[in-house]
């Protein structure tokens, strides 16, 4: 039996393991499962592949899309640019041993994703977190040709501010509003980011990577305000197909 699976903690709120065993169903592919690690600390890592001599290949979510690089033998050009992976692929027949190979499948889900929202004015976005997630997201929007301000809670850096930086002016401006981080996120479903939510209008995109609830707090205040709203199941279903691709390689 092949296997595969995810590694991050708490995983409570995901539904990769679902999926997954939907697509083995429908697919009638009878020779693979999918597991959930819930790791409490990542340096258990090693042990765990050690443990599942027939893991191929694994997704990472929070909070070890960047923690885990150490722990990796070799990066993607793209993963190495983003500083953050959410896919790895084990390769046990090497003569030094067993090699772990990281993977970026964050971008491209995220982009797929956002792509067909986009009108001519969405120009500027605002990355709420800094996190793994949003370095990908980041990337991405550097490759699309769209401005964007990080947001953060421990405060300004470099091209990031607070979040009670976040002006009329600047939500007025930045019609994409992306939120990277755990805020929301079942079961923590009355907790949303800290934004001024009255100046959002109808030119506003809310997109929360966070699939779990389908609508958090965050996309149902932009909802409310005539926003379009994405939450993060199609980004969850297309990096995942991405996976499955480059463990199948």
């Amino acid at each position: 039996m092949r296997l595969f699976g995810l590694i991050g903690y708490p995983l409570s709120h995901s539904f990769s393991a679902q999926y997954f065993a939907k697509k083995f169903s429908d697919g009638h592919i009878s020779d693979a499962g999918y597991h959930l690690f819930p790791l409490e600390d990542i340096s258990i890592l090693p042990q765990l592949i050690e443990q599942q001599p027939d893991l191929e290949g694994f997704n990472i979510t929070i909070p070890y899309k960047e923690s885990i690089l150490p722990y990796l033998d070799h990066l993607t050009a793209e993963a190495t640019d983003i500083g953050a992976v959410n896919c790895v692929k084990i390769d046990r027949n090497q003569p030094s041993g067993v090699k772990l190979t990281g993977y970026n499948t964050d971008i491209y889900g995220f982009k797929e994703s956002l792509v067909p929202l986009l009108k001519s004015y969405h120009q500027t976005a605002l990355i709420l977190g800094t996190g793994g997630a949003s370095k990908a997201v980041s990337f991405a929007l550097k490759q699309m040709g769209i401005a964007y301000t990080l947001v953060s809670r421990s405060g300004q850096r470099d091209t990031t501010i607070h979040y009670s930086q976040i002006t009329e002016n600047l939500i007025n401006k930045s019609l994409i509003i992306i939120n990277s981080t755990p805020a929301g996120m079942y079961p923590h479903t009355e907790s949303c980011p800290d934004i001024p939510y009255q100046f959002l209008g109808s030119k506003h995109i809310l997109f929360d990577l966070i699939y779990n609830p389908a609508e958090t707090k965050f996309l149902k205040m932009g909802r409310e305000a005539g926003a379009t709203t994405l939450n993060g199941l199609k980004m969850l279903e297309l990096q995942a197909e991405k996976s499955w691709e480059i463990w199948n390689e």
